[in-house]
């Protein structure tokens, strides 16, 4: 039977830092993210912006199949299109066609 010490070395053995390093990377793979998908962008004077109400329209400086880009934080990760992806709740999805290098991180 190991005594408390024994086990404490064998737990030091078997976590090397690429140990460590793979069991750290792994917990984090589960923890989800928010992701922004930017259509647009426009600019109203505060005036105008003060004066919008339920029902406004802004009018924005793309059109609907302008690629959209991907944001994880201020870092853009991706670029897509558009497309429904559910006909009966008019759910929108975007379609990848440019996606970042991310094995550096985010």
């Amino acid at each position: 039977m190991q005594t408390s010490e024994q086990d404490a070395a064998s737990e030091l053995i078997e976590n090397t830092p690429d140990t460590l390093s793979n069991v750290r990377s792994k917990s984090l793979m589960g923890v989800q993210i928010e992701v922004t998908v930017s259509v647009g962008k426009t600019r109203l004077p505060l005036s105008e912006l003060i004066k919008l109400e339920k029902e406004s329209v802004l009018q924005l400086d793309s059109r609907i199949e302008d690629p959209v880009d991907i944001y994880v934080g201020d870092k853009l990760v991706a670029r897509g299109e558009l497309e429904e992806v559910d006909t009966e709740g008019g759910h929108l999805g975007v379609r990848l066609t440019e996606v970042a290098d991310l094995s550096g991180g985010v």
